[in-house]
């Protein structure tokens, strides 16, 4: 089955994205209804939030989307927007909130904000993806311009569904696999991460979170979004304060490396350790082999965000590691979590 480049939609300073797509059975054309879609999408601009977050490890920040779910502040956005960052600001209808992350869900790429102090935001009318048909208009909306400028509006079709897009994030080492998507022809940039897809009807089926890396290059190419019923379903768990195996419930928890998958042999190598973190504590430095956490053997760094996904502050993990000079070493390291 064959590869096509794709990269994930945040616009960070010092974070990269990348991302392969796997291409599944096309569906069969169908004939979209008509619409003015630029009209329609108009009726949800006010819905849109613009994010903007900081991060303190790498001296980053980033900017991207996300749609209000109820007056009193609720978001939905993609998690990969948010993730790692110590600050998340929003701002909508002109003014601007702190956020908090309520949770979020990585391996879907869904996260939940409350917006501090909201009131009275007005809420994104949400459609059906199952009614949706190849041929359909769209409009992606975003942030690409940054929170001074206008909304990104990208016109386009829907192209497919049941597509799959594998990432991988260079600011934790970790590869997922959302699968699911929909794909649509629409020029969407950098930033427009989180933004709502909306049909003719002027209603939100989608939420944004790849683009084919052809798009720096020229006009044209293929956007990639998770249905809205799908979202929503996570979004709604998520804001019940419901976690499970999947859903986190408040921000993830920091251990304080930077990893990249081993070259040879188990475990994962560290990178970097942060400064008075709990891995710092625990004993680690940069060079060593990290090869258990928690009990659990380590192959990647996205086994081993999934292990830390299932904690909370607090919780005190067990560590087996190989030191700079081949020794195994263990230690115990208690989480703290991420500042927002």
């Amino acid at each position: 089955m064959g590869k096509i480049p794709v990269r994930r939609l945040f616009a960070p300073l010092l974070i990269a994205l990348a991302a392969t797509m796997a291409v599944v059975v096309p569906v069969t054309p169908v004939m979209a209804a008509p619409g003015d879609p630029i009209a329609a999408a108009a009726q949800v601009e006010p819905t849109v939030v613009r994010i903007d977050t900081e991060i303190d490890y790498q001296r980053a920040f980033g900017n991207g989307a996300g749609i209000v779910l109820d007056p009193n502040g609720q978001v939905l956005t993609n998690f990969h927007v948010v993730s790692g960052a110590d600050r998340i600001t929003a701002s909508v209808g002109g003014r601007s909130y702190p956020a908090e992350l309520v949770g979020y869900n990585r391996k879907r790429d869904i996260a939940v904000l409350q917006l501090i102090g909201a009131a009275g935001l007005p809420a994104a009318p949400i459609g059906d993806s199952t009614q949706m048909v190849e041929g359909e208009p769209v409009v992606a909306l975003g942030n690409a311009n940054g929170t001074n400028g206008p909304l990104t509006r990208e016109v386009g079709t829907v192209t497919g569904f049941g597509r799959a897009v594998s990432a991988e994030d260079a600011l934790t080492g970790s590869k997922d696999e959302l699968t699911g998507l929909f794909e649509f022809a629409a020029p969407v940039v950098a930033g427009d991460s989180g933004g709502p897809v909306v049909n003719s009807a002027g209603q939100v089926v989608g939420v944004t979170t790849a683009a084919s890396v052809n798009y720096r290059f020229g006009p044209g190419g293929e956007g990639y979004a998770i249905p809205i019923n799908d979202a929503m379903s996570i979004a709604n768990q998520i804001r019940s304060r419901a976690p499970s195996a999947d859903v986190h419930i408040g921000p993830p928890v920091l251990l304080g490396v930077g990893v990249r998958t081993a070259q040879r042999g188990p475990g994962v190598q560290i990178a970097d350790v942060l400064r008075g973190g709990p891995a710092e504590r625990a004993g680690l430095l940069p060079g060593d082999r990290l090869l258990v956490l928690d009990g659990t053997a380590l192959d990647s760094a996205t086994t081993l965000t999934y292990v830390l996904d299932r904690h909370y502050p607090g919780d005190v993990l067990d560590l087996v590691w190989l030191d700079g000079n081949g020794q195994e070493r263990t230690g115990k390291a208690t989480l703290t979590p991420t500042t927002f």
